[in-house]
């Protein structure tokens, strides 16, 4: 007497792995902005709260004057965020915030800690679906 067939499910076992496959690949849209901003006032040197910023798509920039500005920070490097209060440092990144908008790179407008931290980069929120108050990418 023979041994009855072995089924096989291979094509269920494909079909879970791709199914697990373009999930993580559906979550990796939402990539970590390469920016993040702090609200400042540049005559001072000082953070500011966010709420004093304008969250507008196109961010003005600072030209000298006076106002509250966002000062952008490369996610990728190791630069420190300031307290709300605290002083930052101007060469950590740029004013030009319609320069990496119109640029289209990813950027995150506030959500950085009030109480500041040693770094930008396991501060950022991710974009993509859901994404955060202030992240955009024209």
């Amino acid at each position: 007497m023979s041994a009855p067939p072995v089924r096989r499910l291979r094509s269920k076992r494909v079909l879970l792995g791709v199914t697990a496959l373009a999930a993580s690949s559906l979550s990796g849209c939402a990539s970590e902005p390469e920016y993040a901003a702090i609200c400042t006032d540049p005559q001072t040197h000082q953070r500011v709260d966010d709420d004093q910023c304008d969250d507008g798509d196109q961010p003005e920039d600072y030209h000298g004057g006076a106002g509250f500005f966002w000062f952008y920070l490369a996610t990728s490097s190791r630069a420190r965020v300031p307290a709300v209060g605290g002083r930052y440092d101007d060469r950590a990144g740029t004013y030009n915030g319609a320069g990496l908008v119109g640029g289209h790179r990813s950027v995150q407008r506030g959500g950085l800690p009030k109480a500041g931290q040693t770094s930008v980069k396991s501060f950022t929120r991710s974009g993509g679906f859901g994404s955060s108050r202030g992240v955009s990418s024209s």
